[in-house]
């Protein structure tokens, strides 16, 4: 839905920027309403609504730039924006690879996509939500705390506008609901897990009573668990962290960082990096993605494309700027808000489903590790070393067996995307997703 109002704002306010010594400058504006609960041990712990929404401007003079935003969108404010916006750009370094798109590489048409729901949720509404989830956490036998749960629902509403003629705005929503509880006790040892969901639409929202059930179920799976023997061995990643997997395979070819060569990725374009059985894809155009958008944040075409495609590496993450630097043509990936420039990121991203059950997956392995969580950050994206500390469960014979904490697990992501192999059974939660996936001959540090 197009907001004619907010594209006049910004047509306006390039139109000043343009007048005060701009030779182009592009704007955008982010509205939005929301509200926010918390329910915890019984009570409401949190209630929030907001509304409002910020306006960048961005302004260049030859080969410099600057980028300047406000909330502020009185007369006086906006004639105040575009003097800083005019003064930072006149002293700041030059860039030799800014500066808008041509026309011609402009969006011309843009898809009509169903990523807003109209039905709006009242705060009594999500408290009730939230209550009900935490309400059927506590009563799992085992749970003996809570850190609550929280319900959110939100609309939003994006204008863009540049100085070569490209206007477009769009509206999205977006609801979610969370759980987190504690189980066990100081002397037996607790543990804590959580279940959650979000959606576009507030009907395709899991119920709250499942959310619950399923944050208690799992944290009271956790209790008793125990230290592995050190070994190297085939692991199982849950959908839930198999996630990380895809975000760190397209972290690595964004653009930005094969422009540095600063990823592990930087010389394979065209060649397999994941096996043949491996597909990662993006749809920006998806109905009801939880990212989905008609076009780039600098206002080029964006589209579905297999960023991996039988595990071979097909397309960088790129803006216009990395594109310039790599001599490349964009890929339609600029993301921006109002106070900074645009950059490279991809939307709505997923791994394809394989063709085994996450069973079959596992019937093989004599001993191994299933995860379920992971903890630190430790994955070196110059070189693809990766370790990190795992919680989960034992594989014997094929099935699981008890629980497992305080190992780690290593090895590099070159050699971990080609052991990959995924499940058939992914699910569209939460803009990056991932089947259940294998991956052999992992070490694994314990006792």
């Amino acid at each position: 839905m197009s907001n004619p109002q907010l594209l006049d704002t910004l047509t306006d306010l390039i139109a000043k920027a343009k007048r005060a010594g701009a030779d182009a400058a592009d704007a955008i504006v982010a509205d939005g309403t929301s509200i926010s609960v918390t329910w915890r041990m019984g009570k409401l712990e949190h209630l929030e609504r907001s509304e409002g929404g910020d306006i960048g401007l961005r302004v260049l003079i030859g080969k410099r730039q600057a980028i300047v935003s406000s909330s502020d969108r009185s007369a006086v404010a906006l004639k105040e924006l575009v003097e800083r916006a005019i003064s930072m750009a006149r002293t700041v370094p030059e860039d030799p690879f800014i500066g808008l798109a041509d026309k011609s590489q402009l969006a011309t048409w843009l898809p009509t996509l169903d990523i807003c729901d109209p039905t709006e949720l009242t705060a009594e509404q999500l408290i009730e939500r939230a209550r009900a989830a935490e309400e059927v956490a506590r009563a799992v036998k085992g749970v003996t705390n809570s850190e609550g749960a929280s319900a959110s629902w939100g609309t939003s509403q994006v204008a863009m506008a540049n100085s070569i003629g490209f206007q477009r705005s769009y509206q999205s929503s977006g609801s979610s609901l969370s759980c987190s509880v504690i189980a066990g006790d100081a002397k037996k040892g607790m543990e804590t897990d959580y279940d959650y969901t979000s959606a576009v639409y507030v009907s395709d929202l899991r119920p709250a009573e499942e959310i619950g059930r399923g944050a208690a179920e799992r944290a009271v799976k956790k209790l008793g668990a125990r230290k592995v023997k050190s070994a190297q061995v085939p692991v199982i990643f849950d959908p839930r962290v198999a996630r990380g997997i895809v975000s760190t395979a397209v972290g690595a070819i964004n653009g930005s960082s094969v422009a540095r060569g600063t990823t592990f990725l930087k010389d394979a374009m065209n060649t397999e990096v994941f096996g043949p059985h491996v597909d990662i894809i993006e749809d920006p155009h998806r109905n009801r993605g939880s990212r989905s958008k008609p076009c780039d944040a600098e206002g080029l075409p964006n589209r579905r494309r297999n960023l991996y495609d039988n595990g071979m590496l097909t397309s960088w993450i790129l803006d216009l700027r990395t594109a310039r630097q790599l001599k490349l043509e964009p890929t339609g990936h600029a993301a921006r808000g109002a106070g900074g420039p645009p950059s490279p990121a991809a939307t709505n991203i997923y791994m394809a489903a394989g063709m085994v059950t996450p069973k079959a997956l596992m019937s093989d392995i004599a001993k191994g590790l299933y995860i379920t969580d992971l903890v630190g950050q430790g994955v070196n994206t110059i070189t693809g070393d990766y370790s990190r500390g795992a919680v989960g469960f034992w594989i014997e014979k094929g099935e699981l067996t008890y629980p497992v904490n305080e190992v780690t697990i290593a090895g590099n992501m070159k050699t971990m995307f080609r052991r990959l192999t995924p499940a058939n059974d992914l699910e569209f939660r939460y803009g990056v997703d991932a089947p259940t996936v294998r991956i052999d001959g992992m070490t694994l540090a314990g006792k």
